[in-house]
């Protein structure tokens, strides 16, 4: 019978995965992004085709005339969801969101976040730091690598208060890369 939560697998795979040129993309996406396996692209581009499903039905709802309440309710809602999440600009349009790439996803996961803010060398010590407990979000642990990390939350991603990566001097904290400001008149 099995695990009742987890009826069923949460990405698709592709139809024809032996073409050389899709090997060599998702082969190339794995290590850039520090992913464990294909199966977390896979489910990053099954998001995005779900996404970019909704919006082009709801393009040709609103292409067609059919513009009632409803239809508006969840343009608003999509795009509302997508802002909120960070995967699509504050500025951004229905239209905007076909033109998303799975690389806009992979931008919002707790890994790629840490390895950016610099509180870990490389993508795979940020997964590592993840899986250990020692970064949390807004104080709170998140021992999950492919987290999607919201707007709001993304400036409160720090190290986890118990864990001893949180002191200042620990061997393991990447050191600060301190950017000298110009002195002012142009002297050295």
């Amino acid at each position: 019978m099995g695990y009742p939560g987890k009826c069923r697998k949460q990405y698709e795979t592709p139809r024809y995965p032996w073409q050389h040129e899709k090997l060599e993309e998702e082969a190339n996406l794995v290590k850039r992004y520090g992913l464990r396996n294909k199966r977390e692209l896979w489910k990053a581009e099954s998001m995005l085709r779900k996404y970019r499903r909704v919006a082009r039905k709801l393009l040709a709802a609103r292409a067609s005339g059919i513009m009632n309440e409803n239809t508006k309710r969840e343009i608003d809602n999509l795009l509302e969801s997508l802002k909120r999440k960070g995967i699509l600009d504050m500025d951004g349009e229905l239209d905007d969101v076909l033109a998303l790439t799975v690389e806009d996803l992979l931008n919002r996961r707790l890994q790629t976040l840490v390895a950016q803010k610099n509180l870990a060398s490389s993508m795979r010590q940020a997964r590592q730091l993840i899986v250990h407990g020692h970064i949390a979000i807004n104080g709170r642990r998140i021992t999950i690598p492919g987290y999607m990390v919201k707007r709001e939350e993304e400036a409160g991603i720090d190290y986890y208060v118990g864990s001893p990566l949180a002191e200042e001097g620990h061997p393991v904290r990447p050191a600060k890369v301190e950017i000298e400001a110009p002195l002012e008149g142009g002297e050295s």
